[in-house]
């Protein structure tokens, strides 16, 4: 079960798809940060939510906000999506210990291997304002996203 909204977002390390060290207290006090969990790189769904990212990053990566997006794949495989979609966000890597930040946000399918797509939108200070779940078969709405990021 996921975590839910009006709590403390569980902090984490992390390794990028360039293999730096992302912590969500990094962002602490600073920005807010869009944190979205995806099954897997290079499938359909998950390569067509991160590119509608990609394409309105200006939304999500700014003065105010952080975009992380964490999936169970390894930080060579998120290294090599990312080329090939041409996306500059950080791509991290919960690969080892498989699952662990996944399972901490309450979305790791045990039967899967993967995390499902959550998305938890994190203020300032580390709570969670905002949240959805879906199964893997079924992509997200960007918009949802926007609005409530414009609530905070």
């Amino acid at each position: 079960m996921a975590i839910e909204v009006g709590t403390e977002a569980p902090d984490f390390e992390l390794k990028d798809n360039h293999g730096r060290t992302a912590r969500l207290a990094d962002f602490r006090g600073e920005k807010n940060v869009v944190l979205l969990f995806y099954p897997f790189a290079f499938t359909g769904v998950c390569t067509g939510e991160l590119c509608a990212l990609r394409d309105e990053l200006p939304r999500f990566e700014n003065d105010d906000t952080q975009l992380l997006a964490v999936s169970n794949d390894s930080i060579h495989t998120l290294r090599v999506f990312a080329e090939q979609e041409g996306l500059e966000y950080p791509l991290l890597s919960d690969f080892w210990p498989h699952g662990e930040t996944s399972r901490a946000y309450g979305v790791f399918d045990e039967d899967k291997g993967c995390a499902v797509r959550g998305t938890f939108i994190i203020d300032k200070a580390g709570t969670v304002r905002w949240s959805v779940v879906n199964g893997l078969p079924d992509a997200r709405d960007l918009n949802d996203y926007i609005k409530a990021l414009e609530a905070l």
